[in-house]
């Protein structure tokens, strides 16, 4: 018997008309070329589940790998992906910080590092894949 669980796909519409914004226009370079930004979503209530849920995720992730964005894999950074690396209490220096940074960014980064280390020198507002300040 198949597992039942609580699972959603939320897909929200690219192309168009926001084709035409250049990628470093905007943080969001994940424009042109894309239909949908799609939104992994499981819920469960017990925390000794969270490996076999983490796992049941991943197995979604390797289905819909013909079908998303690869080389390298990216993804919207409100849609959290965990598996692009993190940092305790978003302590990354700045080459850590690119493991999950690139992909949220692309080649906006090191822009976003500049503006951030500009506004936030000492890093207050910060999560686990949170852009550091250059000075950390």
């Amino acid at each position: 018997m198949e597992e039942e669980v609580n699972a959603y796909a939320i897909f929200s519409p690219l192309g168009g008309i926001m084709d035409r914004i250049p990628p470093s226009a905007i943080p969001f370079p994940h424009r042109a070329g894309n239909i949908f930004d799609i939104q992994y979503k499981v819920v469960w209530n017990n925390s000794s589940d969270d490996e076999h849920y983490l796992n049941w995720m991943r197995k979604l992730y390797a289905y819909m790998a013909p079908y998303v964005s690869s080389s390298p894999r990216s993804a919207y950074v409100n849609y959290l992906d965990l598996d692009f690396g993190s940092a305790v209490n978003g302590t990354a220096t700045v080459e850590e910080a690119k493991a999950w940074g690139n992909k949220y960014f692309h080649h906006n980064f090191d822009r976003l590092v500049k503006a951030k280390t500009e506004v936030d020198p000492h890093n207050f507002f910060r999560n686990s894949q949170s852009i550091p300040p250059r000075n950390n």
